[in-house]
């Protein structure tokens, strides 16, 4: 296979069809999974996967009254996916980055079908997700090793094919991190000084703990202003510790939009609402950080699908958006978070 170098990716957004202008993603969810199986090792070799998820039981399992239900971790099936695409599309997205990486069960050349099928762009993450989920021979490598395997998901292809990242993500964390996933991060980061890729990051359940990656980003001299931190909506909730993050200079990831209920079955928290996910996201702004802002709904179980009476990908585009403007959000502020934002994190420099 042909390695694109990185002044043939310099100024290009980078899909799972080849390179494109940036001008043409448009409207851009941030951090979504497509083909996936997000079942812990241990899930996935219990026999027993849970009930059949129907539009009776489904807000059941949402809410945690159904807690064991690992079927609903796992989504395989393209024409389902196609059609959760085309909603979107007709939402008004155009552009989804989809971070199923190592570990997570990635399927690049579905994603390459679904884009073609669905007339959407797809960019895929790339690297590997928290240590649990890691092949056990990575407890070896280091973090070179780690660069050099990201950096080849970048230029020449992932995962056995020929289909390219165009993101470096999204890195798995605990908290605390393990020596494991620090090498894992410290690769990433020599791969996007060498690719020009942007990285995101799954931080741990944590308040502190994307501040621990943003520090480790800088004491690494990589550019905290291309490193994007996930999953803020569960883990962080005051606003002194939200805007010392951003003040950090990294990218600060709302992508729990449509996760209307407190419960949250990973940690003992209280799950915001999409309101005060934009009473958060206003707070940001007001302290000048809009450029470091950007919003999605991390799609990683069946029942947030609309097949199975979820909001799916389109509900950023049908109801967050209007939201926004109902609660004040300029158009200029609007199209930074789902436009501009993106573009800017997508081109590689």
């Amino acid at each position: 296979m042909s390695r694109l170098t990185r002044e043939a990716l310099r100024g290009r957004a980078q899909t799972v069809l080849g390179p494109v202008d940036p001008a043409l993603l448009g409207p851009t969810l941030m951090h979504e999974h497509l083909i996936w199986d997000i079942r812990s090792p241990a899930m996935r070799a219990d026999p027993d996967q849970g009930e059949e998820i129907t539009l009776c039981n489904c807000f059941a399992i949402n809410y945690g009254r159904k807690r064991k239900a690992p079927g609903n971790l796992r989504f395989r099936c393209e024409p389902t996916a196609v059609a959760e695409l085309a909603a979107m599309r007709t939402a008004g997205g155009r552009t989804m980055v989809e971070l199923t990486c190592g570990g997570l069960d990635p399927d690049p050349a579905a994603l390459a079908r679904l884009a073609e099928a669905a007339g959407i762009h797809i960019v895929m993450g790339c690297g590997h997700y928290v240590h649990e989920y890691q092949d056990p021979g990575n407890q070896d490598r280091s973090a070179e090793d780690f660069a050099r395997e990201i950096v080849d998901q970048v230029q020449v292809g992932a995962w056995g094919t020929a289909v390219r990242a165009g993101i470096i993500g999204e890195i798995g964390c605990q908290a605390p991190w393990t020596a494991q996933e620090q090498r894992v991060m410290a690769g990433a980061l020599l791969a996007m000084a060498e690719t020009g890729a942007a990285v995101n990051v799954h931080p741990g359940r944590d308040p502190d703990q994307p501040q621990e990656v943003a520090d480790f980003v800088r004491s690494h001299g990589a550019d905290p202003g291309r490193v994007i931190l996930s999953h803020i909506d569960r883990t962080i909730f005051d606003e002194a510790r939200l805007l010392r993050l951003a003040d950090s200079g990294v990218v600060v990831e709302f992508d729990l939009f449509g996760q209307e209920a407190s419960y949250y079955g990973l940690s003992d928290i209280d799950m915001p609402n999409d309101a005060i996910r934009l009473r958060l996201i206003r707070a940001l702004i007001a302290r000048g950080h809009l450029e470091r802002v950007v919003i999605s709904h991390d799609i990683c179980y069946r029942t947030r699908l609309t097949r199975w009476g979820g909001h799916g990908y389109g509900h950023i585009f049908e109801n967050v958006l209007p939201l926004m403007a109902a609660r004040g959000f300029t158009e200029a502020e609007i199209a930074a978070i789902t436009v501009g934002n993106p573009r800017r994190l997508l081109t590689f420099v």
